[in-house]
């Protein structure tokens, strides 16, 4: 059973917009056997410009039923059935909002009209709805009406499955491209279409019952459904050793975020690769050289580093490290060699650029250098001291917005990103990637995961 529906909207985004009209009608395959059409009250007023495009004005739905008089009866008809739209993801979206907003955890399997006109009907300028009913000679008194445009879906509907090879088409669509012949042993379709479409982590095991990947999606049963039908080498590869998966629901984004990267921490799975680090290998290391200049260096964490030399920083990569260091002597005029930056034996680059006060020459005494180099020591540990706010400003001659970065030397761990007024102690950077990197060269793994996802970055 197919249930064939579109809806009238108050605008294009299904979390702040409401449904004014909506329409279904059953459709068997064959003919169609039951319609349903009516007229909502969004419980809000109807932008003008959408009055001109649909018709619908706050005058006809003022006494039209709210969307929770009509929840139940949509319920029941679309039990079972497919639910059928052209561009299916605009109009399922609205419907299931409606109904996360009554607490009610509306799932279907969904068609798309558009998807599958490409695969039978190709070659054609425009598969929009009204192309199609120019294509096929539908007529409709109204468009960008609920019943009109559902009935118009109907007729194109039965044109595809018409067509030869339409019902493959079809099942393929609706099954998201998988072959039931393709999935492993223990896993069928069935299982797969019970998956929530739902924010959270899911694991996929082998048959030993070991965790083999870890991921997060927005949408759990669209990105399985994904994994089982990529046809590349890499897929075919990935699924090899897949025989069972299993997930969890966090209900946020930002949790599955950082229960992704904890998990792969933990369990360690073969097939993922990035964040199975658990330690940053780029490190800042100084030693002090036998005239008495204090040195930096930039390396990789190694036992025999650990051993002679002192380690001040951890970054998560050695080009990261490597990238700090060479900024670092720049802004504070250090010298070149002696932050292993140059390899010649005499002056170094930044001397002859006037950027460096000749201490790799002795023109500068190793008590002025050492000075300017705990400088660079303490920006480098400030990030460590103090809690973090930032938000939009006004700045005058700038084209774009601002963002400010504020410390407090309040907390020792804290770290909270927000909008707040304009206080003292603040440095400006251009955007908040600036601010990121610098909390992320700065902080541990765990408390910089913290700030980025409470930035909401």
């Amino acid at each position: 059973m197919y249930a064939i529906i579109d809806v009238e909207t108050t605008g294009g985004t299904a979390r702040h917009e409401r449904i004014t009209e909506i329409a279904i009608v059953l459709h068997d395959g064959e003919r169609v056997v039951d319609t349903f059409t009516t007229l909502l009250n969004p419980e809000r007023s109807i932008p003008w410009n959408i009055t001109q495009l649909t018709g619908i004005t706050d005058e006809m739905v003022a006494g039209a039923p709210k969307f929770f008089e009509v929840a139940k009866q949509i319920v029941q008809m679309t039990e079972g059935a497919i639910f059928v739209a052209h561009n299916v993801s605009f109009d399922y979206s609205f419907v299931r909002e409606e109904f996360a907003r009554l607490g009610y955890p509306f799932s279907r399997k969904q068609l798309c009209t558009v998807r599958l006109s490409r695969q039978v009907f190709p070659g054609l300028p425009s598969y929009s709805l009204s192309n199609l009913k120019h294509h096929f000679g539908i007529f409709s008194e109204k468009s960008h009406r609920a019943l009109d445009d559902t009935l118009a879906t109907v007729q194109v509907f039965e044109h595809i499955l018409a067509a030869q090879d339409g019902a493959g088409s079809v099942k393929a669509l609706v099954n998201h491209g998988v072959r039931a012949t393709k999935l492993p042993e223990n896993i069928t379709l069935e299982r797969l279409h019970d998956a929530p479409e739902a924010c959270g982590v899911y694991y996929l095991h082998d048959a030993r019952g070991e965790v083999i990947y870890v991921g997060k999606s927005i949408n759990i049963r669209k990105r399985l459904f994904e994994h089982f039908a990529d046809q590349t080498p890499k897929g075919e590869k990935m699924r090899a050793g897949v025989a069972d998966f299993s997930f969890e629901i966090t209900g946020s984004e930002l949790v599955a975020l950082l229960l992704e990267s904890a998990e792969i921490k933990r369990l360690q799975p073969p097939i993922n690769r990035a964040l199975r680090i658990r330690q940053f290998s780029g490190c800042i290391f100084t030693y002090t050289d036998q005239r008495g200049y204090k040195c930096l260096a930039a390396g990789q964490r190694s036992k025999r580093n650990m051993r002679q030399l002192d380690l001040v920083a951890e970054l998560p990569k050695l080009t990261s490290a490597r990238a700090w260091l060479d900024s670092t002597a720049r802004q504070f005029e250090l010298c070149g060699r002696l932050c292993n930056l140059d390899a010649g034996e005499h002056a170094c680059f930044h001397y002859t650029i006037k950027k460096c006060y000749g201490a790799c020459i002795g023109e500068e005494q190793p008590e002025q250098y050492n000075e300017r180099v705990a400088q660079a020591l303490a920006a480098l540990f400030r990030g460590l001291t103090g809690s973090f706010s930032c938000w939009k400003t006004a700045e005058p001659r700038a084209s774009k917005p601002w963002w400010r970065c504020r410390m407090d030397n309040t907390s020792a761990t804290a770290i909270s990103v927000r909008r707040t007024p304009l206080a003292p102690k603040t440095c400006w950077s251009p955007s908040p990637r600036r601010m990121r990197t610098r909390m992320r060269q700065e902080l541990s793994v765990g408390t910089w995961m913290a700030g980025r996802n409470r930035c909401g970055k």
